[in-house]
């Protein structure tokens, strides 16, 4: 080969990686849930999601103008979601529901990350607004519960859901954030018959 041939020649290396748009959004939303979930939400930046999942920033504003989008987008995605279970009664809807969420509670990356977020909600109107649109997805299986035993005849068609949801909710709440007991089962499903009249007996 001669020299003239040499020169100017493009020097071989490896093809650009080209990925679609939607591998792209993908390794964006994996990226911001793994650091949000690795360090709270002061973990997640722009800049940090584009040095992990290898994707330009400019892009990732392209298709989230805000951290909070990208953040519900990404919680939405990979949170791991509750089934709705439907035993045919509203005791046992409940009660499974109750013990699925501790389990989440106790096991699930996601619930690490809560406490840095309901902080931060505190101080920014945007992040409170992610973080109860985030939470009204997490309690769903409440609403779809209490409406399946409206459609039975178990509970009045004027029943507050969101009562109920803070009865059996909050106390596994405070024991997972704040005093840090275990949610054994039968603490929970004693959660459960508190929040719906029973005593320990099963007797209304």
């Amino acid at each position: 080969m001669s020299a003239k041939s040499r020169v100017g020649a493009p020097a071989k290396g490896p093809e650009p990686l080209r990925r679609s748009k939607e591998a792209v959004k993908a390794a964006s939303l994996a990226a911001a849930y793994e650091l949000l979930t690795e360090a709270g939400l002061s973990g997640v930046s722009f800049d940090e999601v584009s040095r992990r999942s290898g994707v330009a920033k400019t892009t990732i504003y392209r298709y989230w103008p805000t951290r909070s989008a990208l953040l519900f987008d990404a919680v939405m995605q990979f949170a791991p979601r509750l089934q709705t279970p439907a035993t045919g009664s509203l005791r046992g809807d409940l009660t499974a529901l109750a013990l699925g969420l501790a389990q989440r509670l106790q096991t699930g990356r996601w619930s690490s990350a809560m406490p840095s977020i309901i902080d931060a909600a505190e101080r920014d109107k945007e992040v409170a607004e992610f973080q109860s649109r985030t939470h009204a997805g997490m309690m769903s299986g409440f609403s779809a519960i209490a409406a399946r035993a409206q459609a039975r005849g178990e509970l009045g068609p004027n029943f507050d859901v969101s009562e109920l949801t803070a009865a059996i909710a909050g106390p596994l709440f405070y024991r997972r954030w704040f005093s840090r007991q275990e949610l054994d089962d039968a603490f929970v499903r004693g959660v459960v018959e508190r929040a719906l009249g029973w005593d320990s007996s099963g007797h209304g």
